[in-house]
């Protein structure tokens, strides 16, 4: 799109709506884990020059994550906040295309941390599909070693992805790794982890400092390569349906999904609601609290204010909240949820 602003200023409560969302990336998301994403994030709120260019795209183009990201895929200069601001600015054709072209698709492995203890409680077999799958990379919580706390690691000796997680609470330590006989997912675009192009797009929304985040990307990348899972494209309130018919007989079905559900419309997401209310199968939703507000009424303890903080539920009831990247677990006090085998 063109980088000419409209003659007509965008009315200053917008402006003020972006510049909030990133500040708030700063303080919440960035803040303790990208130093220099913090920064960048603060200069552009109080840029508005670049404010107004962010305003001539469609809201959920104009996140901090995707911005940041096109910018560093395109190599922006990230040293110097005045020099990327000018930069981002005078670039702004090529920066908006690739943000209008790429979707915030962070496919983090380390997810699969928090997911674990739900996914080895439920009846095995299990056939995972996962919603906004991106490139499927928490399709595959058997094929990664845990390290939870102070316990010893546990899964395959040979798994190239190692993912720490802090606990609190009366966490449910699994004894062993899910039983994983089928996996799909459904994505608007999905990605390739075999293709050059969608491998360096992921490896861009991995944040500047962290180098063991894009250690581990590249780790499970290999492990999607050697083991495809099939992801098709299309709308999730679609085809999630279609997906869970087709899952294998003997199977117990599981629908999962991480950080997606905001980028919904609140009617898309009640659409969602209702469709998964009605499917033969077990629903795990890993979401910030603001998805499902109903969800909040539910909870025994408040949810932290003070960080990003997803609220992770089996079929609609919150048993744990998460770290965004899988980096914390604290389990709620009242979830009750058995690990297999007890």
């Amino acid at each position: 799109m063109s980088s000419q602003v409209s003659s007509t200023p965008a009315p200053d409560t917008d402006l003020g709506t972006i510049a909030h969302e990133y500040r708030l990336f700063a303080e919440r998301q960035a803040k303790g884990h990208s130093p220099v994403y913090e920064a960048l994030s603060v200069a552009v709120a109080g840029d508005e020059r670049l404010l107004v260019l962010l305003h001539t795209l469609p809201p959920v183009k104009r996140q901090p994550n995707l911005l940041l990201a096109a910018a560093r895929r395109l190599g922006a200069p990230l040293d110097s906040t005045s020099e990327f601001l000018t930069w981002v600015v005078t670039r702004w054709d090529e920066v908006s295309s690739l943000m209008l072209a790429r979707l915030t698709q962070t496919n983090e492995s380390a997810r699969c941390a928090t997911l674990l203890p739900v996914l080895a409680s439920l009846p095995q077999p299990l056939a995972l599909i996962e919603v906004g799958a991106s490139a499927g990379l928490c399709l595959y919580p058997d094929r990664y070693r845990y390290l939870y706390g102070q316990s010893q690691p546990f899964g395959p000796a040979d798994s190239p992805v190692i993912l720490p997680c802090r606990t609190t609470g009366p966490v449910p330590i699994p004894r062993q790794l899910p039983d994983v006989v089928w996996r799909t997912g459904v994505d608007l675009n999905p990605l390739d982890p075999s293709d050059p192009e969608d491998t360096s797009w992921l490896e861009s929304l991995v944040w500047p400092e962290q180098t063991e985040r894009l250690q581990r990307l590249r780790g499970a990348l290999d492990v999607a390569r050697a083991e495809p899972a099939h992801i098709v494209r299309g709308d999730l309130n679609e085809a999630v349906s279609r997906l869970v018919a087709q899952a294998p007989t003997g199977a117990t079905p599981v629908v999962f999904h991480s950080a997606v559900l905001a980028y919904l419309s609140p009617d898309a997401r009640a659409q969602f609601a209702r469709t998964m209310r009605n499917l033969p199968c077990r629903w795990i939703s890993n979401e910030a609290p603001s998805v499902f507000p109903a969800m909040l009424d539910l909870l025994p303890e408040p949810a932290p204010t003070d960080r990003a903080t997803f609220v992770m539920a089996l079929d609609e009831r919150p048993i744990a909240f998460t770290g965004p990247h899988g980096e914390h677990l604290h389990w709620l006090s009242d979830a009750g949820l058995p690990v297999s085998g007890e």
